[in-house]
């Protein structure tokens, strides 16, 4: 295997990902699959080649902590993180952002952009790189764009999972050396591109690592690299 000590930037995100590792597992211990961060694998379903059926035009969606989604359609708009303390309300915000693009509206360097402001300023937690994995890349947006393909999200609901309930439950005090929250959130995901005059959309389920200090909005760490019941 090819060493990472002649390559500084590949050393910084080693070791950014091995401290988010390390906070994780203090509130997530008895997640099952958590210590595979550290080599999750490249999938990314929104990298998908092939377009899908889709819903109506671009929209993001705005979600309360609990009941179904509220959509609200703003075409072409870039997600904007929102202002909460609430782990799970930011959580479900957070997944509905990272399952919808338009290519007709920006280029991908900007919806990475808009994607990094999500992450907490505390630049030893936030894994960046879990987030980039998640758009496709320059290369495929350009053939995307191309298509004026698009992509619409509805959560329909968040929670935290049983077994971090349950650490937490074990040792309430673990999470407050970072006060990062595990929160699976679940929903669907609709693709259209031009032409396209059939809808459709696709059920997704994410787990994220989310960080709520008290008396400070939510930011988001990470993209787990599996879903925790």
């Amino acid at each position: 295997m090819p060493s990472h000590s002649s390559n500084p930037g590949g050393a910084s995100r080693v070791r950014r990902r091995a401290l988010l590792g390390t906070v994780a597992l203090v509130v997530l211990v008895a997640l099952a699959g958590l210590a595979a961060y550290l080599t999750r694998d490249s999938r990314a379903p929104a990298k998908a080649p092939v377009p899908r059926p889709s819903s109506p035009p671009a929209s993001s969606s705005a979600v309360t902590p609990s009941g179904p989604p509220t959509v609200i359609t703003r075409p072409r708009a870039l997600p904007v993180p929102p202002r909460t303390t609430d782990p799970i309300a930011f959580g479900k915000a957070a997944a509905a952002a990272l399952w919808s693009y338009d290519t007709r509206a920006y280029p991908q360097a900007e919806l990475r952009r808009a994607l990094h402001a999500w992450l907490t300023p505390e630049a030893k937690y936030a894994d960046a790189a879990s987030v980039d994995r998640g758009i496709p890349s320059a290369v495929l947006w350009q053939e995307m764009a191309a298509n004026g393909q698009f992509a619409t999200a509805a959560v329909n609901e968040g929670h935290f999972p049983n077994a971090f309930t349950r650490a937490l439950q074990e040792d309430p005090g673990a999470i407050t050396q970072a006060y990062v929250y595990a929160v699976t959130v679940s929903g669907k995901q609709a693709i259209a591109w031009k032409g396209s005059p059939a809808g459709g959309a696709e059920s997704r389920s994410t787990t994220l690592a989310v960080q709520c200090r008290p008396h400070q909005p939510c930011t988001l760490v990470g993209v787990m690299p599996s879903v925790a019941p």
